[in-house]
């Protein structure tokens, strides 16, 4: 059985993590909530169960229930959200290629007994860069029950963030990520992975809390969900975190000025569409693309 990479939150950084991402394209880390803050995560979830419906695809899963907007509904991700290590990892693998990272998606997969496995996927469908390729967002999804092989823990590939596009893997090449509940596996999104099969008599249950890179167009739309009397709610960093600040040098103004300013005292000034932090950050840090337009092979589409 392949030896997974796995830390401890209490013994790592997010540094040491994103070295591992690099090379594997996902790291587990264990402990990265505590008994009492996995407690309160369960019992904020669970009243919103009985009312989601199972997914409307064979992708989105049949035995699968799946909702959203996760910071107004399950207050205890505003602090996981923030966890360290996981910024450190973000830090590390998407400062690469911009100057300020977002949270793109929130999310609950709520996968029920005698779900099947899902079809084996990268995220990196939403955006058209073919793989191999720059990092665009990274993923993380927290384990809020245990995961096991039977109970449908996510299926990787490690290694696969490396590969062309059109090459697929092989059985023994897909591992079960197993992991306790209070665990995240936090992984690059050009990594080939699925949720498992669920053949137990019980759910198993995770919260994915995902980053993009500041000038891509998240897929959570957080303005919406999270308008600005909601917003007001947040700790500053998250409200930085969610788009309320530039994305990039002129790219999120609001009459010329820091979106943030929505959630301070208005100043009524015209400002100035960017700050001296991205601006430098552009010059010194980020590495620029040169992307080749070419037509998607066939399946990188989880609908294809």
């Amino acid at each position: 059985m392949m030896k997974l990479a796995r830390f401890d939150a209490r013994s790592t950084d997010g540094d040491e993590v994103g070295r591992a991402i690099d090379e594997h394209g996902y790291a587990i880390v264990e402990n990265m909530m505590d008994h009492d803050d996995l407690a309160a995560l369960r019992a904020e979830l669970e009243p919103h169960f009985a009312g989601q419906k199972t997914g409307e695809t064979n992708f989105l899963g049949a035995r699968t229930k799946r909702f959203n907007n996760l910071f107004m509904r399950a207050p205890t991700t505003r602090k996981m959200v923030l966890h360290t290590v996981l910024l450190g990892a973000a830090d590390h693998i998407l400062l690469p290629w911009c100057a300020r990272y977002h949270v793109t998606y929130t999310g609950v997969m709520h996968l029920m007994p005698g779900e099947t496995a899902q079809a084996l996927h990268r995220d990196a469908f939403f955006y058209p860069i073919r793989n191999p390729g720059p990092v665009t967002q990274q993923g993380s999804l927290w384990a809020v029950t245990d995961f096991t092989a039977e109970n449908g823990a996510t299926r990787i590939i490690p290694g696969s963030h490396l590969w062309e596009e059109e090459r697929q893997p092989r059985p023994e090449e897909v591992v079960a990520a197993e992991m306790p509940a209070g665990s995240a596996i936090i992984y690059a999104h050009n990594i080939i992975h699925g949720g498992g099969a669920n053949t137990t008599d019980q759910p198993r249950t995770a919260v994915a809390l995902n980053f993009s890179l500041g000038w891509l167009r998240q897929q959570e739309n957080q303005f919406l969900t999270l308008p600005v009397e909601k917003a007001r709610e947040l700790p500053e960093a998250l409200q930085r975190l969610i788009g309320y600040d530039f994305g990039a040098p002129f790219m999120g103004a609001v009459n010329g000025q820091n979106p943030h300013a929505l959630l301070e005292e208005p100043s009524g000034e015209v400002g100035y569409r960017s700050d001296p932090e991205l601006e430098k950050a552009y010059r010194e840090r980020v590495n620029w693309l040169k992307v080749e337009a070419v037509p998607p092979p066939p399946g990188v589409l989880p609908t294809d």
